[in-house]
């Protein structure tokens, strides 16, 4: 006789054959650390601007990384704490300590409240404010996304770019960069082709249970998610040479702003290959795991850094 699964604190199901981890494991999983390598969209800006060799800057970019990893993990708690009924329904989500029962609701939601407070607290003393101002505004828009946005289509595709565009932003502010034009535009496009490239490969993984999960995916159809993700992926292309144009008059006859070029369209084309396979439902797992992107991406940061720092 099989022996009975251990109760669940939150009264959902625990996850079949997985055995419940210690509350501090999950914990920790919960605030999803492989995720934290979003925030490292606060170094572009003074990276862009040829800053990060100061001291001083590189401190002020550190600090926003580490708050915008403690706030994004607080909004994470309260995502969980939000969608456990529904990530039960998901192939992978079910898994996550929450809708597994290894946290309760209530604790996730207690926890969340501390990691977003602190995150705030550690931006104070960066610009007098200003950065905790942005961290503040990150957790704002991803709270009423989690708590309302979520549902309604398309703008929930804009409030998920949104917060990726609000951390390049807080880069900038806390360094006190001057933003480029052409900057807020390639990072505007390039969040919204992620965001609609990983709800497209959410529709393909989950098929007809796509709507439980998830209420907006029953609204777009394939075609439209394509069509969303050709523009911005278009935007984003040709907002990029643009910027990379305009540096290299500004530098007089440096030209591997050009070559970086190369290297982005490649592997934003990359991307796009993995997407339409339907890989794409978890961002941060595809750029830690395709040698392609990461070797491209290696080499457009060289040929960037080149262009900035020589």
């Amino acid at each position: 006789m099989a022996e009975p699964e251990p109760p669940s604190p939150a009264g959902g199901p625990v996850a079949p054959d997985r055995p419940v981890p210690a509350t501090w494991r999950a914990l920790v999983r919960t605030a999803r650390p492989k995720q934290w390598a979003k925030n490292v969209l606060v170094f572009a800006a003074p990276a862009a601007a040829g800053v990060l060799d100061e001291p001083r800057h590189l401190l002020q970019a550190s600090v926003a990384f580490v708050a915008f990893c403690l706030a994004a993990s607080g909004t994470y708690f309260f995502n969980d704490a939000l969608d456990a009924v529904a990530d039960r329904t998901h192939p992978t989500k079910q898994f996550r300590p929450v809708a597994a029962g290894h946290i309760s609701e209530r604790l996730a939601k207690v926890v969340a409240v501390v990691l977003v407070l602190a995150g705030i607290a550690v931006a104070v003393p960066v610009q007098h404010g200003r950065l905790a101002g942005m961290v503040a505004l990150y957790v704002a828009v991803t709270l009423t996304y989690s708590a309302w946005l979520k549902h309604e289509p398309v703008v929930d595709l804009g409030m998920v770019a949104a917060g990726f565009v609000i951390r390049a932003i807080a880069g900038g502010v806390a360094t006190d960069v001057v933003l480029s034009d052409w900057f807020l535009i390639v990072a505007g496009g390039a969040s919204l082709f992620m965001v609609t490239g990983k709800r497209y490969s959410e529709q393909i993984e989950l098929g007809d249970a796509s709507g439980a999960h998830r209420a907006t995916l029953t609204a777009y159809s394939r075609s439209f998610l394509s069509f969303v993700r050709a523009v911005a992926a278009g935007v984003t292309i040709t907002a990029y040479c643009l910027w990379a144009f305009e540096n290299k008059a500004a530098t007089g006859t440096q030209v591997w702003f050009e070559i970086s070029i190369v290297p982005f369209v490649l592997a934003i084309l990359r991307y796009a290959h993995i997407v339409e396979q339907g890989q794409a439902g978890a961002p941060e797992e595809v750029l830690f795991a395709d040698r392609v992107i990461q070797v491209l991406g290696l080499l457009w940061a060289i040929t960037f850094a080149i262009g900035v720092y020589a």
